[in-house]
């Protein structure tokens, strides 16, 4: 039996797609289960490729995160382990794409997953990390006003700051409208090349325009962070060596750090 703990639970959210949010999810929650913490990853992206990522292939899926938003399925019933210890998902399917057009209409839409998450759902969990969609729909909603902090990965390209406007806005509507506690855990950059002078003009303008809020831990471009999904591994276990399974080492710990003050 568990005992009860007070999980802290983390939107990683970024409207643009392909920015390394998933990446994000599974390493850092990897990361984190290496540093002792019990983790709870719910993929709530129609993709379902932090499910994959975490070798839990579609037709092995089952019950997922849209039977917990759609049919009141209890939280419980549809986690499963992974390969790495103390690491849980609550999978995803293509099925939550209908989220928008099926929920629309629900007075209660935007609290379905926080609902999910009330009681001891989440009692055997020190963090929770919601993968969502790269959109600003109805499950992203759901995952902030569920969520005590968003963490936004950002990607070290052109117009990366640009991008975070709208996120912005939709963060500060949620706080005033379903979770005033809802705060920027930080910014974390993303495939980020130390060869290349666009990447550290992003760091640059990033840390100039966000201050602290940007992780001083920067994740590379790295191969192995590529390759890791397709064996259905973070790249911890995949190759704990490698330069991007080092940095999210050093981002959870950033992160712990964090919390602690």
């Amino acid at each position: 039996m568990f005992e009860q703990r007070s999980a802290r639970i983390i939107a990683i959210t970024n409207q643009k797609g392909g920015v390394g949010k998933t990446t994000t999810a599974i390493n850092l929650g990897a990361a984190l289960a290496a540093l002792g913490q019990r983790v709870l990853i719910i993929d709530l992206d129609p993709q379902g490729n932090a499910s994959t990522g975490l070798g839990v292939s579609a037709k092995d899926r089952g019950t997922t995160t849209y039977e917990l938003l759609h049919e009141e399925v209890a939280l419980a019933a549809i986690i499963r382990p992974t390969a790495t210890d103390g690491l849980h998902l609550a999978p995803a399917t293509t099925d939550l794409s209908s989220t928008d057009v099926a929920l629309g209409d629900q007075e209660n839409r935007v609290f379905l997953l926080k609902d999910a998450l009330a009681g001891n759902a989440l009692a055997a969990y020190d963090y929770v990390l919601i993968d969502s969609p790269p959109s600003l729909s109805l499950l992203t909603v759901n995952a902030l006003v569920a969520s005590d902090a968003v963490l936004v990965p950002l990607q070290a390209e052109f117009f990366a700051l640009e991008g975070l406007s709208q996120l912005m806005l939709t963060i500060r509507d949620v706080r005033e409208t379903a979770n005033p506690n809802l705060r920027i855990e930080g910014i974390v950059l993303t495939m980020f090349d130390q060869r290349n002078n666009l990447s550290q003009q992003v760091e640059d303008d990033a840390r100039a325009t966000l201050g602290e809020l940007v992780f001083q831990t920067r994740i590379p471009r790295n191969v192995r962070l590529s390759e890791a999904p397709s064996y259905g591994l973070p790249a911890l276990i995949y190759d704990p060596s490698s330069k991007g399974s080092q940095a999210y080492q050093d981002l959870a710990a950033e992160l712990l750090a964090r919390g602690q003050k």
